[in-house]
């Protein structure tokens, strides 16, 4: 939810309208949250839960279902998956644009343990060509409390190491 929101901020600092929310699972604590952000050039009139989406991200390479992504994402859009091996494709070949990182190691190499919202958010900025990385470094450094440089620099760090599998 917190690597949305700093999206939103980056898409608003470029002039455009973000739209932002979640949904919790209330079964646990600690439980997959989904995060949604739907940006657009004007005003936003709709709100509902986004079902066909142009972009996916997964901050966990463990809630993975080749099946339901298939089913969700728009054929040539672009799965970005946080993952420790990111040079072997999580999935097969199929009709979308595929970008890997290990924002894990990146974030706990700047001394942000496994807290890895900025990096995979610097692997979107190279993966998706849609938010210059010094509009993301703007947003970062307005948004998050703590550790401010080090989320910057896993940011650049991750936009540097994101390995991308084009019409993958």
């Amino acid at each position: 939810m917190i690597a949305s929101q700093i999206l939103a901020k980056a898409y608003f600092l470029m002039g455009w309208y973000p739209q932002c929310f979640a949904l919790f699972g209330g079964e646990r604590r600690g439980a997959p949250v989904f995060s949604f952000l739907r940006v657009d050039e004007k005003k936003i009139l709709l709100k509902c839960e986004i079902k066909r989406p142009d972009q996916m991200i997964f901050l966990a390479s463990d809630l993975l279902e080749e099946k339901e992504i298939e089913a969700c994402l728009k054929p040539n859009g672009l799965l970005l998956i946080n993952k420790t091996q990111p040079n072997q494709p999580a999935v097969q070949s199929k009709p979308f644009h595929l970008a890997q990182v290990d924002a894990l190691r990146i974030a706990a190499g700047e001394g942000l343990g496994s807290i890895i919202n900025t990096a995979i958010l610097g692997a979107y900025c190279r993966a998706a060509g849609a938010v210059p990385l010094a509009c993301l470094e703007e947003a970062i450094r307005g948004t998050v409390p703590a550790k401010v440089e080090a989320n910057v620099a896993a940011a650049r760090k991750a936009y540097e190491l994101t390995n991308m599998f084009y019409g993958h």
